[in-house]
């Protein structure tokens, strides 16, 4: 529960990044607006609310996907279509989608994808409460399973197309000058300080390297001996940059990867599209914390409420205790998201916080099903051993965090 409070917390945390870049609010206090929109109308529809509202939120994020994936494709230089964007990308190194290594350092390979991928989402889909609420509130067991399924058909490819959008804008801002650093406030605020000449001189380097690179992809045949070499040298350009943001100002952070997405929606859609972009990204984030919440308020009133504390709870008190409880995972949340911080990305971080927990609580649900002789103290007893081992080797960066679902779920076990 409280991991899931936290990534509650994260899916609060990246629309909050978003307005504020746009209005120049102080982030604690949209992390606090956001939780609030989402923590209302939560409490007054439920588990109704959820499910009406998750139906026109994805269709908004499909449909701001597609206008955004197009409108990328129709801003690259003419003679740059589809396929030749894509072998950019591949020369580039964008496109290394399987990778065979055995390394269990390696993040991101076939091996860690197929096995820690597989119990991560078997954890997910069967055991997390924001999904299988989704599967108790069908009319029937025939419509649980279609829920179920089309998640598959639906999440699989639209993940994908996100992925592939990912790519274009990568490829886009090869053409395309690119500011040193996409937290634009923060450039603006480095230039008050002594860096000031540093700063514009960098840019003045990033904008000759686009040039450079632009005739470089623009060739007849491409050189990717040449074309790696411009993106390492902006790699170091952008890397100096936030060296000095680092030293003038400690308390900034210094990752602006999740505002790559941000400068090109503000900075090159038409105004209209803008909207709409802002409202994929807020449609998205408001369904996975309204999910969470309502998840985390139904756990809570029925696991911990009716059970210990109101054994004879009437269906109109425990919808009062529900309520209660939605608002105080919201402020749990909201805390959450107030003292978080950048990883590499945002869904990379709901990823490993999913990961450290999910192989312990999956390995609890197949004891129960598979090994009824087993006493449920001695199942918790190896559930806190099996969880502090996960949390030790995460610490110790031993191997990917994909791999702790396997290790988790096999401890468990035994």
């Amino acid at each position: 529960m409280l991991q899931r409070g936290l990534s509650a917390g994260i899916t609060i945390y990246a629309p909050a990044i978003i307005m504020s870049t746009i209005l120049g609010w102080d982030l604690k206090l949209l992390n606090f607006i956001m939780g609030t929109v989402v923590v209302i109308y939560t409490v007054s529809g439920g588990t109704k609310a959820v499910n009406v509202t998750h139906k026109q939120q994805m269709f908004v994020i499909m449909a701001g996907m597609f206008f955004a994936f197009f409108t990328i494709i129709n801003l690259l230089p003419g003679d740059i279509g589809l396929t030749k964007a894509l072998d950019i990308a591949r020369i580039s190194g964008k496109m290394n989608a399987l990778d065979f290594s055995i390394d269990p350092n390696n993040r991101y390979t076939f091996w860690s994808g197929i096995t820690g991928g597989f119990f991560l989402a078997l954890s997910y889909f069967g055991t997390d409460q924001s999904q299988v609420q989704r599967y108790l509130s069908a009319k029937d067991e025939k419509q649980s399973r279609v829920g179920l399924i089309m998640n598959g058909l639906l999440k699989v490819p639209m993940q994908f197309f996100i992925l592939l959008c990912g790519v274009m804008l990568f490829v886009f801002f090869q053409f395309n000058k690119a500011p040193v650093f996409f937290n634009t406030s923060v450039v603006d605020e480095l230039k008050t300080t002594v860096q000031k000449e540093k700063v514009i001189a960098a840019e003045n380097q990033l904008a000759q390297i686009v040039d450079q690179r632009t005739k470089v992809l623009l060739a007849e045949e491409i050189d990717g001996s040449a074309l790696q070499k411009l993106n390492q040298d902006e790699k170091v350009v952008r890397n100096e940059v936030k060296e000095m943001i680092a030293t003038e100002m400690p308390n900034r952070e210094t990752n602006d990867k999740d505002y790559v997405f941000i400068h090109f929606v503000l900075s090159f859609l038409p105004t209209g599209l803008i909207g709409l972009l802002l409202a994929v990204i807020f449609s998205a984030a408001m369904s996975s914390t309204a999910s969470e919440l309502n998840a985390l308020a139904s756990t809570t009133t029925m696991d911990l409420y009716r059970r210990n504390f109101n054994k004879g709870a009437t269906d109109d008190q425990c919808v009062r205790a529900t309520r209660i409880f939605t608002v105080m995972w919201g402020c749990i949340a909201v805390a959450f998201a107030c003292f978080g911080t950048l990883f590499d990305n945002l869904i990379q971080f709901v990823n490993i916080v999913g990961s450290i927990f999910y192989g312990t609580v999956l390995g609890i649900f197949l004891s129960g099903f598979f090994f009824k002789q087993i006493r449920s103290n001695a199942v918790f007893i190896a559930a806190i051993i099996t969880q502090l081992s996960i949390i030790a080797i995460f610490k110790a960066d031993i191997v990917s965090y994909l791999w702790l679902n396997v290790i988790g779920r096999r401890r468990l076990g035994n």
